[in-house]
């Protein structure tokens, strides 16, 4: 498995609603997600400044690529524009981390 971690930023006055739309969902979002190789998915809220923090682990590099192309993937980032910075196709704005330490 290939770890990936990424920073997004969330506005601040829609915590609660990027939650529950994550608690809610889409079920083929979730497939789609699974289809494209990916396990462990966690996003973590740093309530002081709106960052938000993601943590999964995929199977391919290119197979993971392929899930922004997904139709169901540009309905999410569409829906999900309103609560959090967003590029002009609305995909998140998204700061990719370099893994420095792992401890297995």
């Amino acid at each position: 498995m290939i770890r990936k971690a990424s920073i997004m930023f969330v506005h601040q006055d829609k915590y609660e609603e990027y939650k529950q739309r994550h608690d809610d969902i889409w079920p083929e979002m979730a497939e789609a997600l699974k289809a494209h190789g990916a396990h462990h998915y966690s996003i973590f809220l740093d309530e002081d400044t709106g960052r938000l923090f993601a943590y999964l682990e995929i199977e391919d590099e290119e197979k993971w690529r392929k899930m922004g192309d997904t139709e169901v993937c540009r309905r999410w980032w569409k829906s999900m524009s309103p609560l959090m910075k967003t590029n002009p196709d609305f995909s998140p704005v998204s700061i990719d981390l370099k893994e420095v330490f792992y401890l297995d």
